[in-house]
C-alpha cells in the first residue's frame, strides 16, 4: 500500500532545516527509514514522533555537544523524564541511515552502526500522525514500512 505524504519544509536559523509531516499514519509494527545528512556544524538534531509537536512519543535527539543521545516524550507540552544512551556513534558531515521501530510498547532505533536504542512507548499510542526533523540534518530520503 503506497502511502501519501505531504512534507513541509521551513528554514531555520544557520541554514538548518525542519522538516515536518503531519499526516504520517504510522502504526505498530511499522518502520521508519530515514536517509540524511548531518552538517559540517550541527549542534545536534531531532527527530520527534507523536499525535502533534506538543505530544510526542519519541524525541530522538543526538547531541554533538554532549556525545550523548537524548530520548525523551511530551505531553501536553511538558517534558517527561530524559533518556540518555552515551553510545555515540554519528559524526558531522556525514550520511548517515536510521530506522525507528514502532513497537506496542516502545520504539527501537537501529543507528547506523547497527547499535540499538529503545525508549518506551510512554504514551501508549498505536498510532502516530505526526513527525519532524530539525537541527544540523538534511533529509534526502524516508520509507515508511
Amino acid at each position: 500500500m503506497k502511502r501519501e505524504l505531504q512534507p513541509r519544509r521551513r528554514m531555520e536559523m544557520q541554514s538548518h532545516e525542519k522538516f515536518e509531516i503531519f499526516n504520517l499514519d504510522m502504526k505498530v509494527g511499522d518502520t521508519l527509514k530515514v536517509k540524511g545528512k548531518i552538517s559540517g556544524d550541527a549542534e545536534g538534531f531531532s527527530i520527534n514522533l507523536g499525535s502533534c509537536s506538543s505530544d510526542l512519543a519519541l524525541h530522538f535527539n543526538p547531541r554533538f555537544t554532549e556525545s550523548v543521545i537524548v530520548c525523551n516524550s511530551k505531553c501536553c507540552k511538558a517534558w517527561q523524564a530524559e533518556h540518555r544512551d552515551h553510545h555515540f556513534c554519528f559524526s558531522r558531515d556525514s550520511s548517515v541511515k536510521l530506522f525507528i521501530e514502532f513497537l506496542e510498547d516502545k520504539f527501537k532505533v537501529k543507528l547506523p552502526d547497527d547499535h540499538h536504542v529503545e525508549f518506551p512507548n510512554r504514551h501508549g499510542f498505536d498510532k502516530l500522525k505526526y513527525m519532524s526533523i530539525k537541527g544540523g540534518f538534511r533529509v534526502t530520503s524516508f520509507k515508511l514500512d
